[in-house]
């Protein structure tokens, strides 16, 4: 089950793609999107990407980090980024530890298949590590759409 708005957000240390490493705490005094999604180079998770892509000047302006956690390696973060010229941080979370720690982490059906995989699931952090606003089974197409609208509420 997803953490809840007022929350503390975990602390957590991940690699990005390029093996370097990063920490909630090193974001410190700045809001964080952290967004949640189950893999690389697939069409919703890709559509999800470009539009915070699209978006990127709107959160700058904002003040906003954008990190995205998924379990897949640097190195398929690195070529993900790279393939579609995403200009924030992509964390590999390859033993869902984060994943778990947030609450994203669990089973999904398809058709008769059932397997464990990531929920998307955005959380906005505020500037003090508490969590403002959490964004479940969010839509890819109109989510970036969603934050920035809900941004300029929570000024």
């Amino acid at each position: 089950m997803p953490l809840s708005a007022g929350s503390p957000a975990p602390d957590f240390s991940l690699l990005d793609e390029n093996e370097d490493t990063h920490s909630l705490s090193d974001y410190r005094g700045r809001p964080v999107l952290l967004y949640f999604y189950p893999k690389d180079d697939t069409p919703g998770c890709t559509k999800e990407a470009c539009n915070f892509r699209d978006d990127y000047s709107a959160y700058e302006e904002a003040g906003v980090v954008i990190l995205g956690v998924s379990p897949d390696s640097p190195r398929k973060h690195s070529k993900f980024k790279a393939k579609y010229n995403l200009p924030f941080t992509l964390l590999a979370d390859t033993h869902h530890q984060v994943c778990d720690l947030y609450g994203v982490w669990g089973p999904k059906k398809l058709m008769v298949r059932e397997y464990d995989a990531v929920f998307l699931t955005t959380y906005m952090i505020g500037a003090d590590a508490v969590i403002l606003e959490v964004f479940e089974k969010v839509k890819p197409a109109e989510h970036s759409t969603q934050v920035l609208t809900a941004l300029k509420e929570l000024k």
